[in-house]
């Protein structure tokens, strides 16, 4: 949620930059700040006429006492009554209105990000050389299917289309991914949480996915309460509503947090012809970061997290480039994002493995996650960020694709092979 102080002394700052992100803002920040008038009007009759109330009310044992008619005075207060309903039903209304059309307004990108689309997107750096064969490579799926690693077949027939199952040493090659990228983590001095994989209506809330994006998960049609229930579509909807509508000290952060999930996705729309395979799918599994921070603390923070993705792409040894999204691009909840994007030779370009992501105080706001200044005991809002680290859903064909033998195995890569009980190569 964004500042209405921000909104209110800077409104034409705030549509140029909703602007540059895509995002035409100009007629609902204007009704924003109309309502944030009438509100504060109504609040204001309210308060008045209830303190005329409580002046009124206290009068009447007075009068009774000296036996003085208070017929005049019971009037008023039923009058002062029935305008105070008035007034605090019109209040309900207009706040309703208030905090949809804030709750639906985007985060502000960056002012340093380029406006408009992906086409504006700037790659910031390059790692490695891009992979060549002297030999026709094979697709993910056909590698994945003859080596016995990933049953296609069998999971469309378990739960539909865009599921898949993990066989053999491909279960295990998975799990070697997931507990290198875990222990990585740990040895960073990062926290490991095993958060619910089904959340409330508040997560997605917080985290910027709801009221907009509502119909892109997967709802539970026989929740355990009366409360909306969703499978979680990344970590990251649970791990920044941890301290939803808590006041930490300065001195709890920065919090440093990782979990491991399976994240459950729609993905609405067709495939393109170059997605064979588990590149796009319904479920797949991530191991997400997340951190807490002071204002101050944010950038210090976006950069390691770039940092530790980058590392753990050059762990397995791919060849990847780091994007600076435009503002366009950028998702709905964040300010920045910078993308991790390998090379998967079948899909014939740069796939984003990792997205690390600065909401400012945008998530904070929503859920109302403050910390206390230890030198001066003022409440602020943290700031919150996250990054994949990693999704393994095109790690894994990148793997099988760009460490293929023309016989038609798969070089391990080293990283992995403690994992693995000292396989080198899957024939």
């Amino acid at each position: 949620m964004l500042d209405i102080k921000l909104i209110r002394e800077n409104p034409e700052e705030v549509k140029g930059r909703l602007r540059a992100k895509g995002a035409d803002c100009d007629e609902t920040i204007d009704r924003i700040l109309e309502l944030y008038a009438t509100r504060n009007q109504l609040k204001s009759k309210s308060d008045t006429a209830r303190s005329e109330q409580n002046k009124v009310s206290k009068q009447i044992p007075a009068m009774k006492k000296a036996g003085e008619d208070i017929s005049e005075i019971l009037n008023r207060m039923n009058a002062l009554k029935e305008e105070i309903k008035e007034y605090d039903a019109a209040l309900r209304e207009v706040e309703a209105e208030y905090e949809s059309l804030m709750l639906g307004l985007p985060n502000l990108p960056d002012p340093d990000l380029k406006p408009g689309g992906k086409e504006f997107n700037e790659p910031l750096r390059y790692y490695g050389e891009p992979h060549k064969f002297d030999f026709e490579p094979k697709h993910h799926v056909d590698l994945c299917t003859n080596l016995g690693l990933i049953d296609y077949e069998r999971g469309a027939k378990l739960a539909g289309s865009g599921f898949w199952i993990y066989t053999g040493t491909g279960a295990r090659l998975e799990w070697a991914l997931l507990n290198y990228f875990i222990d990585t983590h740990l040895a960073d001095g990062y926290e490991l949480l095993l958060v619910p994989h089904m959340l409330v209506y508040e997560c997605g809330l917080t985290a910027g996915q709801f009221p907009k994006f509502e119909d892109e998960v997967f709802k539970i049609a026989n929740p355990p309460d009366e409360r909306m229930h969703y499978m979680l579509p990344t970590a990251e909807a649970a791990l920044v509503s941890l301290y939803r509508n808590e006041i930490l000290s300065e001195s709890d952060l920065p919090k440093k947090l990782i979990s491991y999930t399976p994240c459950f996705r729609r993905e609405a729309g067709s495939y393109r012809s170059d997605e064979r395979g588990m590149v796009r799918g319904h479920q797949f599994n991530k191991v997400e970061m997340v951190q807490y921070t002071t204002p101050e603390g944010s950038d210090e923070a976006f950069e390691e997290l770039v940092t530790k993705a980058e590392n753990l792409v050059k762990g397995l040894g791919f060849h990847f480039r780091t994007v600076k999204l435009a503002a366009g691009d950028c998702s709905a909840a964040m300010a920045r994002t910078y993308d991790i994007e390998i090379q998967i030779p079948s899909m014939n370009g740069y796939k984003e493995v990792s997205s690390v992501s600065n909401a400012r105080d945008y998530q904070a706001r929503r859920g109302n996650m403050r910390f206390r200044r230890k030198d001066t005991g003022k409440i602020e809002y943290m700031h919150t960020l996250n990054g994949s680290g990693l999704a393994t859903s095109r790690i894994l064909p990148a793997l099988v694709e760009q460490n293929q033998l023309k016989d038609g195995s798969v070089v391990v890569p080293e990283a992995l092979r403690k994992y693995l009980g000292g396989i080198e190569t899957i024939k």
